[in-house]
Parts: C-alpha cells; sequence; structure tokens
C-alpha cells in the first residue's frame, strides 16, 4: 500500500508548474510536498531529508532534472529513490536517455490528475 504521507519533492523552475503539480498531488491526496526550483537545490534537499517521490522538470538551469536524475542514480544513499521525469518535450530520444539513465517513469507536458495518477500507480503501486 502506498504511504499517502511519504515526502514528495517536486522539482521545477516555473512556479505555475509547481503549484499545478502540488495541486495535482494534494486531491490524489498526498500531503507532504516539498518544492525545488532546479536540481541543485534539489539535490541538497535530498540529502538532507529522505523523498518517497521525485518529480522533476527536465529544462532547467544551473542543473537539469536530467543531470539531477543521474546524480541521484549515482549515489549510494539516493539511488532508489522513484524518479518520474516531467517534460514538454516528447523527442524518443530524451524518453530513451532518461530511461537509461534509470528514470521510473516519463510524463509529458500538459498532464491531468489522471494521468499523474496513472503514473504513479506504475512507480508506487496501487492507492
Amino acid at each position: 500500500m502506498v504511504d499517502m504521507n511519504m515526502p514528495i519533492l517536486i522539482v521545477d523552475d516555473y512556479r505555475t508548474m509547481l503549484r499545478i503539480v502540488r495541486n495535482l498531488l494534494a486531491k490524489l491526496g498526498f500531503s507532504d510536498i516539498d518544492e525545488a526550483a532546479d536540481g541543485t537545490q534539489a539535490l541538497a534537499m535530498m540529502k538532507s531529508r529522505e523523498y518517497g517521490l521525485v518529480i522533476s522538470d527536465w529544462n532547467m538551469q544551473p542543473m537539469t532534472g536530467f543531470e539531477l536524475l543521474k546524480t541521484v542514480r549515482a549515489d549510494d544513499h539516493l539511488k532508489e529513490t522513484p524518479f518520474i521525469m516531467v517534460t514538454a518535450e516528447s523527442k524518443v530520444e530524451n524518453v530513451v536517455a532518461a530511461r537509461q539513465a534509470g528514470v521510473n517513469n516519463y510524463i509529458i507536458k500538459p498532464f491531468s490528475a489522471a494521468v499523474l495518477k496513472a503514473k504513479l500507480k506504475t512507480v508506487l503501486g496501487e492507492f
């Protein structure tokens, strides 16, 4: 069973997107949600708190979501963290690169609560 109280980290440099994802997660029943504006901030937060899930945008500066994913997967303490990548680009090579880097799932913007829930189920299980 999925722990609805597990901490979730959402990473996006676009405030509106953070708010949208936060609201969708809240609608699905998740309550412990932290936000980071880029991969560097997210990584620092992940080192100080254990997250049950990371949902990260791809395109950010100075550290992209893809770089964050690769850094997380290379870290012994963080590598098991479920990671969902969010992007506006549906380029096949991006999806392939993210899969090879160890992403758990991939969401193309824009997306609905139903899409988010379906992706979460494949990563976390039924809830």
